[in-house]
């Protein structure tokens, strides 16, 4: 997994002009971003496997009841974060079949800083809304 030696920042990448779009910089920038993603939700996992093995039993009933319930918690998180991988994995092949980046509806750019606050996204903003338009009016 060659990354490149100078990584480019946020601030760069959003100055950078609107032909430069999905150029090779900002695909590694990208790239990067998600593959960091994909392991933090790995090392994420394997802490809280390693935290549940580890798990001491209380023996008062109150104390066993919270670490419980936080132990629901975290468990909760980890499945909403294991349901993001197949979504990075995606985003990485997009990137490598050169599709990341651009609407799966209408082809369009999804935009920089679109992309920066949701990576895995496929849709534009436009797009987004009318998926979700449609969900709301058929119920789902």
């Amino acid at each position: 997994m060659p990354t490149t030696l100078k990584t480019l920042s946020e601030k760069a990448l959003l100055a950078m002009p609107a032909r430069a779009y999905m150029n090779a910089e900002q695909l590694d920038f990208f790239r990067d971003l998600l593959r960091k993603q994909r392991q933090d939700l790995i090392d994420n996992a394997s802490m809280t496997i390693d935290h549940l093995r580890d798990g001491e039993a209380e023996a008062d009933p109150n104390d066993r009841a919270t670490i419980e319930e936080e132990n629901s918690i975290e468990l909760r998180i980890r499945d909403r974060e294991r349901k993001m991988l197949p979504r990075i994995e995606a985003a990485l092949r997009r990137i490598d079949d050169g599709s990341y980046g651009y609407c799966e509806e209408t082809g369009d750019p999804i935009g920089l800083r679109r992309l920066l606050a949701r990576p895995t996204t496929v849709y534009s903003i436009e797009a987004q809304e009318r998926h979700e338009s449609r969900q709301r009016i058929l119920g789902k």
